[in-house]
């Protein structure tokens, strides 16, 4: 991406949650094409994912999007910059669309989720329309931003197939069960706790993850007299997940929208768990089932069904000729369609050509 440099607005930086920032970062930076980054707020406090990127972040002052994009504009004007890219569609975005008006230069934005439904749909049209470029990460928040009538690019984050490899699996016996996410209400977790509670057999459950949900699932695992094998694991950090998968038998991504209509795209554990060799029960909700096909890369659900989840964790317990079959079209399907070197380069080469 020789010539073409740009910055970066993202939110609060950097969070455990959020591997994919880093690793598109990662990207721009390694063609020396990242100028800057700059975050709205100050991460979750968690250690840096990346040493590489903490030399380009710059944490701006608790302030409003104007006075944010001002500083963003004073710290940019002699950088030689192309462009200032806002890596989410909230916050980010409004800030890089004026420090880049400031500047007279080119603004886009990318959008994962939630992000797209902290604003209101008009104004995230409006945002869509003005953008040199908008970014989507799943056919879900690429729908809505279409709805808007704006045009949108669609490249999913990936997932590093060297990390996240095809490992043995344990023994059989008890039947090891793992989830991975924050513990908020979208992930669905108390579904899934309601599900094992369901089986007769035995099992482990072991959830990754901290959040505001914890003292619900904390209660629940009590209520139903499962602590012996239902865990509240806490966080692990993205080197320590590859064990994680390595332990499971099968993955539960079991998400929902919540309350107030938030879902999930296609969140990382899904690619993960796959990219790992491992079967992969979900919920139809969100973008999940772009890479979860329904008895052939996966089980796919209705979300919020603990019965038909309870049965799904069933069937594979009893049926390891389905496991390992899912397994391998999981693995090959992965590698088709989100290779991250291959993802990255695509997000790269389109930022590349729009901000040129």
């Amino acid at each position: 991406m020789s010539g073409t440099r740009i910055a970066v607005v993202v939110s609060g930086f950097p969070r455990r949650s959020e591997t994919f920032a880093v690793n598109e970062l990662l990207a721009l930076a390694k063609r020396d094409a990242l100028a800057a980054i700059f975050a709205t707020k100050p991460g979750d406090g968690s250690q840096p994912q990346s040493e590489l990127l903490s030399k380009f972040l710059t944490v701006l002052p608790n302030d409003t999007a104007d006075r944010q994009a001002a500083a963003v504009a004073e710290a940019l004007r002699d950088r030689n910059v192309k462009a200032v890219h806002g890596y989410f569609a909230h916050e980010p975005a409004e800030v890089a669309w004026r420090a880049a008006e400031r500047l007279c230069l080119p603004s886009g934005f990318s959008v994962h989720a939630k992000d797209a439904r902290k604003i209101s749909s008009s104004e995230l049209g409006t945002r869509a329309k003005r953008a040199a470029c908008v970014v989507a990460c799943n056919s879900d928040v690429a729908t809505t931003i279409q709805k808007t009538g704006a045009h949108v690019h669609l490249i999913p984050h990936g997932v590093d197939l060297e990390r996240f490899r095809v490992s043995s699996l344990p023994p059989e016996g008890t039947f090891q069960i793992l989830a991975v996410g924050r513990l908020v209400e979208k992930k669905g977790f108390h579904f899934l706790i309601e599900a094992v509670s369901r089986l007769k057999f035995p099992f482990q459950l072991r959830i990754i993850g901290e959040g505001p949900e914890e003292e619900r699932l904390a209660l629940m695992i009590s209520t139903y007299h499962r602590a012996g094998q239902v865990t509240l694991c806490g966080p692990r950090t993205h080197d320590q997940l590859p064990e994680e998968y390595a332990r499971a038998h099968v993955v539960a991504v079991p998400s929902i929208v919540d309350k107030a209509g938030d879902r999930d795209g296609l969140p990382n554990v899904v690619l993960e768990a796959m990219a790992s060799g491992r079967a992969v029960v979900a919920s139809k909700a969100g973008a999940i089932d772009a890479a979860v096909k329904d008895n052939e890369t996966g089980l796919l659900l209705p979300p919020g069904d603990s019965p038909s989840l309870a049965l799904a964790l069933t069937r594979l317990a009893q049926d390891l000729s389905l496991r390992a079959r899912l397994a391998v079209t999981a693995r090959e399907h992965v590698k088709q369609h989100y290779e991250m070197e291959n993802c990255s380069e695509r997000f790269c080469h389109l930022l590349e050509e729009a901000y040129a």
